[in-house]
């Protein structure tokens, strides 16, 4: 067999930027944040229906922009009138019996894969920052890009700062991250479900299309992606080529 190289070494950050709904986590995030919600009394039955048959919808066929997009507003707006410090907590509720036991482990140890290799591990998800934010706390991973509610006074206007981060948006936060950092976004990496997220992936130069939707399933075999099936000989496959491609920077974690 020929000998295999490793990677040339980056001497600028590289990032991994990794969707959560059906990609990190079966389902959608912003259906946890209702079902918690509810369960503390801030929406009620009717809201929990539309929030189920939304989540329903999702494991089913995919993400739809229009559907998806009025769940996730209603979502939002279930934090007005509440403090910062109420909607952490309801968080960490949500990771506690919602979330972690919902999480792809083989997925998260490839997310680990690309830490090791010195690259920073972005969460870019639609779901309120503060859920990305606590997912990315948790799993060692680097930070988060979500959508923002403006709070005043430490209180939740209910009001978007910005758009939801969908579709393009995320692909407008993404570069605006890397330009910050001044990461090499051709050596980046990109990995999620939905055609939605088409933005996105075109964004770097290493872009995976993770139990893609039709879709995206369709745009990905006409330019050649690589597609990842969330099951666990896939996802090592996807680990052992992130050893063996990926571009290392320096050493362990770059914040």
């Amino acid at each position: 067999m020929p000998e295999e190289h490793p990677a040339t070494p980056s001497e600028r950050p590289v990032v991994a930027f990794f969707d959560v709904d059906n990609t990190l986590m079966r389902g959608t995030s912003v259906f946890h944040v209702g079902r918690e919600a509810w369960s503390h009394g801030i929406i009620g039955w009717r809201d929990i229906a539309l929030f189920a048959w939304h989540q329903r919808r999702f494991i089913k066929v995919g993400e739809n922009h229009e559907h998806m997009g009025s769940a996730r507003e209603r979502a939002l707006g279930l934090v007005a009138g509440h403090t910062e410090n109420q909607i952490r907590a309801l968080a960490e509720n949500i990771w506690d019996h919602r979330i972690k036991p919902r999480l792809w482990p083989e997925t998260v140890a490839l997310a680990h894969e690309h830490i090791a290799k010195g690259h920073q591990v972005w969460v870019v998800s639609a779901t309120p920052v503060e859920v990305g934010e606590l997912i990315a706390r948790k799993l060692g991973l680097t930070g988060a890009l979500g959508t923002r509610v403006e709070a005043v006074d430490g209180v939740y206007t209910g009001r978007l700062v910005g758009s939801v981060l969908h579709a393009e948006h995320k692909a407008v936060a993404a570069r605006e991250l890397a330009e910050s950092i001044g990461a090499d976004l051709a050596a980046s990496w990109a990995y999620s479900d939905s055609r939605n997220d088409i933005p996105l992936l075109e964004l770097v130069g290493n872009r995976v299309a993770v139990n893609p939707d039709a879709g995206l399933a369709r745009y990905a075999a006409e330019k050649g992606w690589p597609t990842m099936r969330l099951d666990h000989a896939s996802i090592k496959a996807q680990q052992k080529r992130v050893r063996r491609e990926a571009k290392p920077v320096g050493r362990g974690r770059r914040d």
